[in-house]
């Protein structure tokens, strides 16, 4: 992958949307002595969107999130949300975060919580939208050093409303979550974006991102390298993935031709290719018994592990 962006939405990158942005990087450049966190990075967030951005681990995540809270500057380039400089009280009182660091009272009560952070805004939200918005209702008299992760993970979103926000920072929100709850909170979060609000949200599980997001922004070593629907980052990958029980070895299947990657899970092997209808004939002349065979397109895993593992390929080959 070259250091330029995929525009896999047709409309411009940064262009999603004819309505000026909430939020946006341009060109933005920061550095942690001589590391490069981000290089040229460019992304808005539309008004009403919810906007995934994904990258590995050390992609330039965090910083780009810090940039728009006002807790960074930008070493080049400019920051703004809602035209304004992020750290101006305007925007403050305008912005919520869910951040993975708590800092919460021990002894409070997640009632007197929630109380306690409506009342640094001018305007907050009711505590009963509060409350039904994270599903609180059976925790409000629990102090929050008795939650669960998950439960812990509900009062942060609560937390992040407070202030009735315009825009909110959701940052690995499902963090410990079992299933359930995940579910619960999407449906939060997609509350959250029908009532106009814009959300830019950071997640590892891609299911999440494929689940909730307008807009998926692809970020690689600080600089932006695709963004588009779900939908169209996935079709940007040139790929199929068949599913099946085999009892052809994982390194036999990886020597066929037109594979490109093989994984086990559980019972079941998947294996990516570009050429599927090639890749099936191998397959049953060498286990006509092969069984449980599903053949579908690459999801937004496999477009995110193909788009951010270019760069590390080329590396290697050169």
């Amino acid at each position: 992958m070259s250091s330029q962006a995929l525009d896999i939405s047709g409309r411009g990158l940064g262009g999603a949307s004819a309505r000026p942005p909430v939020a946006q990087l341009v060109d933005v450049s920061k550095h942690y002595g001589s590391v490069r966190a981000l290089d040229g990075l460019s992304l808005d967030v539309h008004r009403g969107e919810v906007l995934a951005l994904l990258g590995p681990n050390g992609a330039g995540k965090t910083t780009a999130i810090s940039l728009l809270l006002g807790l960074l500057r930008p070493d080049g380039g400019a920051a703004t949300v809602f035209g304004l400089d992020p750290r101006s009280i305007e925007v403050r009182t305008r912005l919520g975060a869910m951040l993975q660091v708590s800092g919460l009272a021990p002894t409070l009560t997640v009632r007197e919580t929630l109380q306690l952070y409506r009342s640094y805004y001018p305007r907050p939200a009711s505590l009963r939208f509060l409350v039904e918005l994270a599903d609180l209702g059976e925790l409000l008299d629990r102090r929050t050093d008795a939650l669960s992760g998950g439960q812990l993970q509900r009062l942060m979103l609560g937390l992040a409303m407070a202030g009735d926000p315009e825009l909110v920072f959701l940052d690995e929100p499902s963090a410990g979550m079992d299933l359930e709850s995940r579910r619960r909170l999407w449906q939060s979060v997609r509350d959250v974006a029908s009532a106009g609000r814009s959300v830019l949200l950071t997640t590892h599980h891609l299911e999440e991102a494929d689940a909730l997001a307008d807009r998926v922004a692809v970020i690689h070593r600080g600089t932006l390298i695709a963004e588009g629907t779900p939908t169209e980052i996935e079709a940007s990958v040139s790929g199929r993935r068949i599913s099946c029980v085999t009892s052809i070895d994982l390194a036999r299947l990886r020597a066929i031709g037109g594979v490109n990657r093989v994984e086990r899970r559980g019972a079941a092997t998947e294996i990516f290719t570009a050429r599927a209808e090639d890749v099936l004939r191998q397959l049953f002349d060498l286990d006509p018994g092969l069984s449980a065979l599903e053949v579908g397109g690459a999801g937004l895993e496999q477009a995110f592990l193909a788009l951010t593992r270019d760069d590390q390929d080329q590396e290697r080959a050169a």
